[in-house]
């Protein structure tokens, strides 16, 4: 156990599974007949490694599935050959190492009305907490249904969603925000108050989103760990002496 999972648990953060965004995506992405052109099932097989949920023991903790934190390129490709087939190859970024299988889940079952299938990019979350070092980069692949009813896809992550408007195609974006791998030594400063570029500071607004900070003197609320959310131990002076995800 990784000394801040050690700090978390004795500042009350038990460990709850937030699935919420995933479950409901998860219960309704059953492959359905092939005439209905939806999603197949995205299976854990020897590409990606053993399915890790099936071979725990009885009463062993599960793992649980997040979205990632970014998407960052969504292509949707078709075969030539017959039947023709659509498959969709996405790629994001993991907030931190530990993450695993990374996978295309629906958000829905049946067509949807504006005809753009809707994925989550998710994987399975660290079993600790993190050192802020990096985003890492993730792939996963999907293979629709012969005759799929689609005319685009949409991919969601935690922070942000791509979307293809058409199939064939791609579309590729740049996450411009801080990955906070070198913020431990610089000086935190809220958003708003200094000037792009300034040397020594680590500036709120080019941070991710769901960010928690930890003065001194300031007590830590809440009980749900997200390991999409970058926390900042602060000095003083508003040093960073830490920074991981939880």
């Amino acid at each position: 156990m990784s000394r801040k999972w050690r700090w978390l648990a004795a500042s009350g953060l038990a460990a709850v599974v937030v699935a919420g965004l995933v479950e409901p995506a998860r219960a309704q992405s059953s492959p359905p007949s092939p005439s209905t052109g939806a999603p197949a099932q995205p299976s854990r097989d020897a590409a990606t490694g053993p399915d890790i949920e099936a071979a725990a023991p009885p009463g062993a903790e599960q793992p649980t599935d997040l979205p990632v934190l970014y998407v960052t390129g969504v292509e949707v490709l078709r075969t030539a050959t017959e039947p023709q087939i659509d498959i969709v190859r996405v790629t994001g970024l993991v907030a931190s190492k530990g993450w695993s299988f990374p996978q295309l889940v629906p958000t829905s079952a049946g067509k949807p009305v504006d005809d753009i299938l809707d994925l989550q990019l998710i994987a399975v979350t660290p079993d600790q907490s993190q050192e802020a070092e990096g985003f890492v980069p993730v792939s996963a692949v999907l293979e629709l249904e012969p005759g799929d009813p689609y005319k685009g896809v949409r991919v969601h992550g935690s922070e942000n969603a791509i979307e293809v408007k058409q199939i064939p195609g791609h579309t590729v974006r740049t996450v411009d925000v801080h990955d906070c791998h070198d913020c431990v030594g610089k000086k935190f400063v809220a958003a708003g108050q200094a000037q792009p570029g300034q040397q020594g500071i680590v500036r709120q607004e080019d941070l991710p989103r769901e960010l928690r900070l930890v003065a001194p003197s300031g007590g830590i609320r809440g009980t749900m760990l997200n390991p999409n959310r970058l926390s900042l131990i602060l000095g003083d002076d508003n040093t960073i002496v830490d920074a991981f995800w939880e």
